[in-house]
């Protein structure tokens, strides 16, 4: 047997320890990139928020210092200092900081509720840090200790002193390994929000960040907010016309475990504005307390609707999308064992909690309504529009498919598909202009990428019902292309691209399209976008010659950066026309070719973004012009973290 087909004893590898973290932290934190980065700050940070669910922290402080440090201190309990009855040589905030599945959430009595599950998280963080300091102040005294290179405990755990004024809690500074992430570097406003989302979710815990890095803007927030979750929806609706000025609370608790439910409806025609937690963990892909809601919401509204006569005898039920049509409702529930499904933990799968969540809604929803007959009343009014547009929707679908049977053919005219079957492989170019669809096709690799050219801007979806939406050309092409359906029927395992890839020109008129698009994708096709099927292509603003090569530039800032590394280039730079002006060659070289383009996927930076998405989408795309400018106001010079 060949040295090269051998395996033996030899070739098997333990790693102990923090070794695996480091070999790879994509197990651990999802990636290396600005989403991985900002992962660290959460694990610190919901061990805090822990402490807080617990009863024993009221502040959480968290500051960014230079040489991207991160500090964040509370005025919890304190990690325990003594001696852990497991290891005779470690005391029990060093076994935290160094083993994993090390924490007080496996049964013991330090936690009923919370949020850290795995035991990975702090010692993932000293894992993947190149230095962490912790100072714990506990029964009076002040105590230190600190770590290097990945987990190396270089100071014991000491008693130092007595603690400041008293105080107990937990400082953790750390800062991120360099040879591990792609940029060390903190975003503040990614940070920000979710910190804002925590406050929200923890009536009366007050999450402080501060920015003291020099150069930048020194910025601070306070978030604290004694309405709970009924501040969350009032922000989440901000940008939105109420159907009535209250939010609407509901709460019930069942053995142990709580569930507390906030919701207003809006004017607009989204219906999905639900958005559901479990121990503050934010349920992307929902789970039995969102079954819970969704099913007891129905059954209620359907109950009243037909009491106040607003249903008649014949009339059919209004069905659960009709009567959440500009809902926006945040459920939180907390319990002492969760079942997630899977490490990232977005789904939740406690049976028994379904069963509270729906008898809290069936009883408290309902005299909700009998107490609020004037908002009762607009709402039911509000679903039965809904519904009609929803029955003249599945006319215009069902007219649109008895066309397309007539016509013979199952993909639109507009389209030039690739050869490929395999989703995997196929890639969906959605080109600006016949013009540049027309340089597209020549550009192409005809077996694994599709053109489909798009004449103008498409309809704004964030401000019509699905029944005028379907009536837009663009937009009944777009989804017949990608063919996995819209809407809550959308089904992301048949759509026929793994790349939808938005190519439009570099200008204003080329990014409101682009805009128009991915609000089409988030609104109607939202797990196209969450699955990371939606990427932007990112043509060259610019060109020039170096010897005897013509070299593209992304942008200004690529420019700029150009002439740093060329600071005696002389040759003259060219400013790129629009797509429809570059020939075909030209075109492949710079945007299509896969070895050579430049792709920006879409995706959400932070975990839990999806709530906070909702109103940024709500405030672009939306009629309130003032928050539509303050925003841009505020976020324009963060331009660079833009994932669009």
């Amino acid at each position: 047997m060949s040295a090269e087909t051998s395996y033996s004893a030899a070739d098997i590898t333990v790693l102990e320890g923090l070794e695996a973290v480091r070999k790879r932290p994509g197990m651990y934190i999802g990636s290396t990139g600005p989403t991985g980065l900002h992962h660290l700050v959460w694990e610190v940070v919901d061990n805090s928020v822990d402490e807080a669910m617990a009863g024993h922290c009221t502040t959480i402080d968290v500051t960014l210092r230079d040489d991207d440090c991160c500090q964040v201190t509370d005025d919890g309990r304190g990690i325990p200092v003594g001696q852990h009855h497991q290891y005779d040589d470690l005391a029990a905030a060093e076994v935290v900081l160094t083993l994993l599945h090390a924490g007080g959430k496996f049964g013991g009595e330090g936690y009923k509720v919370s949020g850290g599950l795995h035991g990975v998280g702090i010692s993932v963080v000293n894992a993947l840090s190149s230095r962490v300091e912790v100072e714990i102040d506990r029964n009076g005294r002040h105590h230190y200790m600190d770590f290097v290179d990945g987990g190396r405990l270089e100071t014991r755990l000491s008693d130092v002193g007595d603690a400041p004024d008293g105080r107990t809690g937990t400082t953790v500074r750390f800062w991120p390994d360099g040879s591990i992430f792609d940029d060390t570097r903190f975003r503040f406003q990614t940070l920000a929000e979710r910190f804002q989302m925590m406050a929200f979710l923890n009536r009366g815990l007050r999450i402080r960040l501060r920015d003291e890095r020099e150069g930048d803007h020194h910025e601070e927030v306070d978030h604290c907010y004694e309405g709970g979750i009924r501040d969350f929806v009032a922000h989440v609706n901000a940008s939105k016309e109420s159907l009535f000025a209250e939010v609407g609370h509901i709460q019930g608790e069942e053995d142990g475990q709580e569930v507390e439910v906030a919701f207003q409806w809006n004017t607009g025609f989204n219906t999905d504005g639900l958005h559901s937690f479990a121990n503050g963990i934010n349920t992307l892909e929902g789970g039995m307390h969102e079954e819970g809601f969704r099913s007891a919401l129905t059954a209620v509204m359907n109950r009243y609707a037909r009491k106040r006569g607003q249903l008649r005898e014949n009339d059919d039920n209004l069905q659960g999308e009709d009567i959440r049509e500009g809902l926006t409702a945040i459920i939180s529930v907390r319990l002492s064992d969760p079942q997630f499904e899977g490490q990232t933990k977005s789904k939740l799968g406690n049976v028994e909690t379904r069963s509270l969540v729906q008898r809290t809604t069936n009883d408290k929803l309902a005299e909700w309504l009998e107490e609020h007959p004037s908002e009762g009343k607009r709402i039911v009014q509000k679903a039965i529009n809904a519904q009609r547009a929803r029955v003249a929707a599945q006319d215009a679908r069902k007219s649109a498919r008895r066309k397309s049977a007539l016509d013979g053919a199952g993909m639109p005219d507009k389209l030039k598909d690739c050869a490929s079957g395999d989703p995997r492989e196929s890639e969906l170019f959605i080109v600006e202009g016949d013009s540049a669809g027309g340089s597209a096709v020549q550009a192409r690799d005809p077996r694994t990428m599709a053109i489909l050219p798009i004449r103008g801007k498409i309809l704004n979806v964030e401000r019509v019902r699905s029944d005028r939406m379907l009536k837009n050309a663009e937009i009944q092409t777009l989804i017949q292309a990608i063919g996995g359906g819209f809407g809550e029927d959308f089904d992301v395992e048949k759509i026929r691209y793994h790349k939808v890839i938005l190519l439009c020109d570099a200008d204003v008129d080329g990014s409101h399209i682009r805009t128009l698009l991915l609000t089409f994708f988030f609104r109607q096709m939202t797990a196209l976008v969450e699955k990371g099927h939606v990427y932007i292509a990112q043509p060259p603003l610019y060109s020039t010659v170096v010897g005897r090569e013509k070299v593209y530039l992304k942008d200004d800032h690529a420019k700029a950066a150009f002439l740093v590394d060329n600071p005696s280039h002389k040759k003259e730079f060219q400013r790129l026309k629009g797509l429809g002006e570059m020939d075909f060659a030209e075109l492949q070289e710079t945007t299509m070719d896969p070895a050579r383009r430049s792709l920006l996927q879409v995706s959400e930076i932070s975990e839990g973004a999806s709530v906070m998405a909702d109103e940024v989408f709500s405030k672009l795309m939306g009629e309130d012009v003032e928050k539509r400018k303050r925003f841009i106001q505020t976020n324009a010079r963060d331009v660079r973290f833009l994932d669009i």
